[in-house]
């Protein structure tokens, strides 16, 4: 019997400990292939087998959540269909707080022209997240403020190669239902094959009037679009999760953390309680605490030995905490 979590120091790819069958749902985030500050885990996307072998363990009907990015979310979609699973939707958690990833070109051009860019100030460059505890938050001595000089680069001024990224995408799949069943008698026979929708409700804010012909008493639908901030509109009301900031432990320096709040929402969407729920891109283990605090079964991957130990760490403390 699978104890309350089993996690793994080795490479996902083959999932060799796994009997097939046998997971009722998949929350990951894999490598977004971006090459993300340079990490040498995050050169290219993941090889297609992880995905083979996670249809391969995974129940017939069980979803399962992946985190992509939006310059390589097609090629990765591309990978899960033709492993076999079906793309059910696309969630997009939209938040406000994203970092540009542009430059002033104004400044390259006065490089090219061998023109010297004006200094005109000091700025604070942000290091981290943790402002009160990080005696390291702003860059030593700040960063040089620069204008461009040349006629051209003048032009120019403040013109850049991207706009700000504001969402990120999580894929939904599913493992298609034994063929031959309808769904009903797949859940029957796997436990597999719909969606939490009643745990994953958005409650009804304070004194709002109840939506829709037949509203439900704990609240409407969960939505495709998981918000950082409510937007104050009248009605339109989605799931709203902050991203990492202050709030992460001081040991776990992952630089891709997701809030433990997202992966609530997402661990609740996809499984039921007493299911098991693989991660085979476990990183800092937050799937894996989501599923201790959840009553859920967790079965994690994680080749980095550092950030094995992160989870390790993590999940322990959880586990002592409620069992």
């Amino acid at each position: 019997m699978l104890k309350q979590y089993e996690i793994f120091n080795e490479s996902c790819y083959e999932l060799s400990p796994l009997s097939d069958n046998s997971v009722d749902a998949l929350v990951t985030d894999p490598p977004y292939g971006i090459s993300f500050q340079n990490h040498y885990w995050d050169k290219s996307l993941p090889d297609k087998k992880i995905w083979q072998n996670s249809l391969r363990v995974l129940k017939n009907g069980a979803f399962g959540l992946v985190f992509s990015s939006v310059r390589l979310m097609h090629r990765l979609m591309v990978d899960l269909e033709d492993s076999g699973f079906l793309i059910k939707d696309v969630i997009f958690w939209v938040y406000l707080n994203g970092m540009p990833k542009s430059r002033d070109i104004a400044l390259n051009i006065d490089k090219e022209l061998n023109v010297e860019s004006k200094v005109v100030g000091k700025y604070n460059y942000v290091q981290g997240y943790k402002k009160e505890k990080s005696e390291n938050y702003y860059a030593e001595g700040g960063k040089l403020k620069y204008e461009p000089n040349s006629e051209l680069g003048k032009f120019y001024k403040g013109a850049g190669l991207g706009i700000k990224p504001a969402y990120e995408p999580i894929i939904l799949v599913q493992k298609p239902i034994e063929k031959g069943l309808k769904v009903a008698e797949n859940i029957i026979k796997h436990s597999t094959g719909a969606l939490n929708i009643e745990e994953t409700r958005i409650p009804y804010a304070k004194n709002e009037g109840k939506i829709g012909h037949h509203p439900h008493p704990k609240g409407r639908v969960t939505a495709n679009i998981l918000r950082t901030d409510e937007l104050n509109d009248s009605f339109d009301k989605f799931f709203v999760v902050p991203k990492v900031r202050q709030d992460a432990d001081e040991f776990n320096h992952h630089p891709t953390l997701k809030p433990v709040e997202l992966m609530f929402h997402l661990v609740k969407l996809v499984s039921f309680e007493n299911q098991i729920v693989l991660d085979p891109f476990m990183g800092s283990g937050s799937t894996g605490v989501a599923c201790l605090q959840l009553n859920r079964k967790f079965l994690g991957f994680e080749l980095d030995e550092n950030y094995f130990n992160i989870s390790e760490k993590r999940l322990g403390e959880i586990k002592n905490s409620l069992f």
